[in-house]
């Protein structure tokens, strides 16, 4: 999940953002998802705009 989330949007990012990912590699990858599927709050210096586009789980195309 959050490969994908690197890989679809990364390339878009400014130094800001690339920042809050490299914070976001620090925490452990079972609270990363807990707070991408909204079942945990997250920490209040990952909240904001960067966190929400993770939430939305679109960035993975699913070949059907």
């Amino acid at each position: 999940m959050v490969g994908g989330f690197f890989e679809r949007f990364s390339s878009q990012w400014d130094e800001t953002e690339i920042a809050w990912y490299e914070k976001l590699m620090d925490e452990q990858d079972v609270d990363i998802m807990a707070w991408a599927t909204g079942s945990a709050a997250p920490p209040s210096h990952l909240v904001g705009s960067m966190l929400t586009a993770m939430q939305r789980l679109d960035f993975i195309s699913i070949p059907q």
